[in-house]
């Protein structure tokens, strides 16, 4: 490999490590050079290959740093043309998002926040798309930490969105739930994980309530919408697209969890998540945040 190259990719691998982080000076020119026993146009080369890149920013007389995006430029840089598998709990930002992205992301596996992470656990995706709670209250993170234990486990925020019951009868809360019909989501899935929660939260046994089991949130709706439910836990925006009364009852992350380890297969979502177009058609859903939208959080093991 030519001197450069190598010295680029060698402090690829220091910021994707996290040993050089974000906004951290890059050694002057020819102090570096002097250290590696090399010429100062040598460094040059390799800085400018890194800048060109995205994954240091050099200005006019100052020392190059790592740039905001520094990380995922990084491993972008060391794995261009991996695969990203994707298995995620169902979600209509998510599809209008996978619309807009290249093939280079692969949706794989059945909906379900338990079954992305159990997809993950197995290797059979290299991120999972969740919306759980822990019992600390925190969403996706502790998950993600125990999982992904030793992989260098990241956080991916991509938006918040508000949950709440769909209904169309008296009913107002939780605590009417108990003897009527609730169309609830397939076991494993984050949204019957919350319905649950919430009822234990309100004194109330999960094993009480009963209704079809379906397996996304339009047909929940729909359930509603057809007269065959009386109320399901689920989105604002399936309430809206369905003219549903909706109750609103909490806003929940939905995030992708994966290893240090596929950061630059997952770029394409984040370039996906940029053209202003895709933001507008996010924002159209009723019950999104887009606040943090992109947010990569590296985590404590």
């Amino acid at each position: 490999m030519t001197r450069y190259l190598e010295i680029a990719t060698e402090l690829a691998h220091r910021i994707r490590a996290g040993d050089l982080a974000v906004g951290a000076e890059l050694p002057a020119v020819r102090a570096y050079a002097t250290e590696l026993g090399t010429t100062s146009s040598t460094v040059v080369r390799a800085y400018r290959h890194l800048a060109d890149a995205d994954v240091i920013t050099v200005a006019d007389r100052r020392r190059a740093r790592v740039a905001t995006d520094g990380v995922l430029a990084a491993a972008r840089l060391l794995e261009a043309d991996r695969v990203f598998r994707l298995a995620a709990s169902d979600d209509p930002a998510l599809q209008i998002l996978l619309d807009r992205t290249t093939p280079a992301v692969v949706p794989v596996g059945s909906r379900g926040s338990f079954h992305a992470l159990r997809a993950l656990a197995r290797g059979d995706a290299d991120g999972a798309a969740i919306h759980l709670r822990h019992h600390t209250g925190v969403y996706n993170g502790p998950f993600a930490a125990a999982l992904l234990r030793g992989k260098d486990p990241h956080l991916l925020h991509l938006w918040r969105r508000e949950q709440g019951l769909l209904v169309r009868k008296d009913i107002r809360s939780v605590g009417d739930l108990p003897g009527a019909l609730v169309a609830r989501r397939e076991p494993g899935a984050g949204t019957r994980v919350l319905l649950e929660q919430l009822l234990i939260d309100a004194g109330i046994a999960p094993h009480t309530v009963h209704g079809p089991e379906l397996d996304s949130h339009l047909e929940t709706g729909l359930a509603v919408a057809a007269g065959i439910a009386d109320a399901a836990l689920g989105l604002r925006a399936t309430a809206s697209d369905l003219g549903l009364d909706f109750v609103p009852l909490t806003w929940e992350s939905y995030d992708i969890v994966l290893s240090g380890a596929v950061l630059a297969a997952a770029r394409p979502l984040l370039s996906a998540l940029r053209p202003p177009e895709t933001r507008a058609a996010l924002a159209h859903l009723d019950g999104y945040d887009l606040t943090n939208t992109g947010t990569l959080t590296r985590l404590n093991e």
